[in-house]
């Protein structure tokens, strides 16, 4: 049942799909990973991340991606490593070629909006992002 489901939903996604070149203005930002879905249809929640991913990119359509550990304070700790990244729309498709010294590898942008998006890897993981808000302690 879940695997017609995701086929469902994944043709609904696809025969619905929006002009990939409106998809880039909602990707930069903070996101966090929702849930990650693998190519049998089981789907792996995530209810706490202790990083989250930053997404920079500017007019030339190329940027980084960062890993961010939230503090409690607001602030964020990182490292020095970010993942070079190139926006390119193919075949109608929104695709991100990431690199860094040590590989390569694209990820297609399947949906995005102001508060979620949705990305498949080349092993057929998709993955449900979802707008990173901060933890407000009082």
């Amino acid at each position: 049942m879940r695997k017609v489901f995701l086929l469902l939903a994944l043709g609904i996604i696809f025969s619905c799909s929006k002009d990939p070149e409106t998809l880039i203005s909602h990707l930069n930002g903070y996101w966090e990973i929702d849930e990650v879905t693998l190519p049998d249809g089981t789907k792996r929640d995530y209810n706490y991340n202790d990083t989250i991913d930053f997404l920079s990119i500017n007019d030339s359509l190329t940027g980084f991606r960062k890993k961010m550990k939230p503090n409690f304070d607001g602030s964020f700790s990182t490292s020095n490593d970010a993942e070079a990244l190139k926006i390119v729309i193919e075949n109608d498709s929104l695709n991100i070629y990431y690199k860094t010294p040590y590989s390569e590898w694209k990820e297609t942008v399947l949906d995005a909006t102001e508060d979620k998006l949705l990305i498949q890897n080349k092993d057929k993981l998709i993955y449900l992002y979802k707008r990173y808000e901060p933890l407000v302690i009082e």
